[in-house]
């Protein structure tokens, strides 16, 4: 294998993190100058931005009768928690696993929560579970796209509008990127640092009036922590929706949210920021299909993921090679990229097989992908002489 003349020109942007994800185009800190730093969040004021930044959202998503949207603690993470710590054990629960995330939320519901009444759908990387399986008579745990795996689930058809149960989905690497009809989901979860570029620490709660009917029905078994708390005796903290936080916020992070919000709603909304991660990410699919030493992790063209592309080396000498050989290549590749600025964090995920995850979301410019195609070719041939010669 020929080793390619090393490019010229470089990403002008060359953030390609699966999370937090690159800034909008344009973001400079000046974008937070107006942020109510030094104030109180339950102050008039601070109470004013946090009601607006639900009420964007509520607009942004054009979310259904009914659907009612907070800011919660704990990035994406602590908004998923939260929805099992206030609404599963009531009945039966159906968990999906296909990446680390939902083996996370698995874990969780086994040896945290000990659910009596769990079944599990688990694949291995590159591939989705059976989707057909799911008894939507019992609670339902996804994640919509597996951030680490780079498998999504092609559409929510799977999911009917009769069910019984609640379903639940982890969406923090597909929001704003993919099509998803939220009158599937009872609960949805992202946090600002994955879908729209904002900073970290906060997650986002949208619920259906079916879970906010179990909510004002239903006490689970345990005790519910009070950073996840959503009832007290007299029901449902009502205010929670209307942007009053159940820990302090960042009002920083806020104002950077709402500045994001406005970029997006700037560029059409929804579907234009869906527009622009499929036009991202397919220049980078492109070159996949072209390149014989790479290829996507998920085998199912209909499962490939729009945000976090995920790649796997392909070439017979490293495929008929071990393990921690593909391990170099990787780690000498991204080494090689970092050091000439021409793209960061672009590793796959720990326990992932060896290869490459390139973030290919809303805010990720369609040109930086273009620039950065050069770059991993130079970068993977040096890297495989240096591997296959040791």
């Amino acid at each position: 294998m020929s080793e390619p003349a090393k490019p010229k020109t470089k990403p002008a942007r060359p953030f390609f993190s699966s999370g937090p994800c690159v800034k909008r185009p344009g973001w400079t800190p000046d974008a937070l100058s107006g942020a109510l730093t030094g104030r109180s969040h339950r102050s008039a004021d601070g109470r004013e931005r946090l009601k607006l930044a639900v009420e964007r959202t509520r607009s942004i998503l054009r979310l259904p009768p009914g659907y009612e949207a907070a800011i919660v603690p704990g990035s994406d993470t602590g908004a998923f928690e939260l929805a099992m710590w206030n609404l599963l054990g009531e009945r039966g629960t159906d968990v999906l696993a296909w990446d680390v995330f939902g083996r996370n939320w698995l874990r969780d519901a086994t040896a945290e929560l000990k659910l009596s009444d769990l079944r599990t759908f688990e694949a291995e990387p590159g591939y989705l579970p059976d989707l057909g399986k799911v008894d939507f008579s019992r609670d339902v745990l996804f994640t919509w796209n597996g951030t680490t795996t780079g498998v999504k689930v092609p559409d929510g058809d799977w999911i009917p509008d009769d069910r019984q149960g609640l379903v639940i989905c982890d969406a923090t690497s597909a929001l704003f990127a993919e099509a998803i009809d939220l009158r599937k989901i009872d609960v949805l979860t992202y946090s600002w640092q994955k879908a729209l570029g904002g900073e970290g620490a906060h997650g986002m709660l949208i619920v259906s009036p079916r879970a906010l009917e179990r909510l004002a029905s239903y006490r689970p078994p345990w005790p519910v922590p009070k950073l996840f708390r959503l009832t007290n005796k007299d029901g449902i903290l009502r205010d929670v929706f209307e942007g009053v936080t159940i820990n302090t916020p960042s009002m920083l992070c806020v104002e950077d949210y709402l500045d994001a919000l406005s970029w997006a709603e700037g560029l059409g909304g929804i579907e234009a920021t869906v527009a622009r991660a499929r036009a991202t990410a397919s220049i980078l699919y492109d070159w996949i299909e072209r390149t014989p030493w790479v290829a996507p992790l998920a085998a199912d063209p209909r499962t490939r993921s729009q945000t976090s592309v995920a790649m796997r080396f392909a070439e017979p000498a490293l495929v008929n090679a071990s393990e921690d050989v593909r391990l170099d290549v990787m780690r000498t590749l991204v080494r090689l990229l970092e050091a000439e600025g021409s793209a960061f964090d672009i590793a796959a995920y720990r326990g992932m097989p060896a290869g490459l995850r390139v973030w290919c979301g809303t805010t990720v410019e369609s040109q930086d992908i273009a620039e950065l195609l050069p770059w991993l070719e130079w970068g993977y041939a040096k890297a495989r002489a240096e591997a296959l010669r040791a």
